[in-house]
C-alpha cells in the first residue's frame, strides 16, 4: 500500500506543478495498481507492484525501439521521458559486483553444476533481490558464469 500512496503522493506534486508528462505516466501507473487490485481482490505486494512497474518499462522500451524504426524522434523523446519517471518507482539495481557476488553465492547454495541449473541459479537470486536485478543481464551472466565450471 505505501507504494501506491507514494503514487498518489507524485500525482498530486504533479498536478500542482502543472507537469503534463508525470501526470499522464502516474495516473496511467495508478490505474493499473488499481487494475490488478481489483483482480486480485487485495492491495499488492511489494513484488507485485514491482512486476507493474517493470510491465510498463518494458512496453516504454518496446515503443520506442519501433518509434526509432519509425523515424519519430518526438514521440521517443517523450517515450524517453515516461521511462525515466517509471524506473523513479524501482529499487536501485544491483551493481555487476553485487551480481557476480551474488551468482557466486545462489551457485553454492543450489549446488550448481552446469548450464542446466541456470533455471535453479536465477529463480535464486530473482527471489534474493526483487525488482534490483534485470533479467536478460542477470541471465548472460549466470551463463557466463556456469559454462566456466
Amino acid at each position: 500500500m505505501e507504494h501506491r500512496s507514494k503514487v498518489e503522493e507524485g500525482l498530486k506534486e504533479a498536478l500542482k506543478q502543472k507537469d503534463s508528462i508525470r501526470v499522464s505516466v502516474l495516473r496511467m501507473l495508478l490505474a493499473a495498481i488499481k487494475n490488478k487490485e481489483v483482480e486480485k481482490i487485495r492491495a499488492l505486494s511489494e513484488d507485485e507492484f514491482f512486476a507493474i512497474v517493470k510491465t510498463s518499462i518494458k512496453q516504454h522500451l518496446d515503443s520506442i525501439e519501433g518509434f526509432k524504426k519509425g523515424q519519430r524522434f518526438d514521440l521517443v523523446e517523450k517515450e524517453e521521458k515516461e521511462l525515466q519517471i517509471l524506473k523513479e518507482f524501482l529499487p536501485a539495481q544491483l551493481t555487476e559486483e553485487e551480481m557476480t557476488a551474488g551468482i557466486d553465492e545462489a551457485v553454492n547454495a543450489v549446488e550448481a553444476k552446469g548450464q542446466k541449473d541456470m533455471g535453479k541459479v536465477i529463480k535464486f537470486l530473482m527471489e534474493k533481490y526483487p525488482g534490483r536485478i534485470d533479467g536478460k543481464v542477470l541471465s548472460a551472466m549466470v551463463l557466463k558464469r556456469l559454462s566456466s565450471q
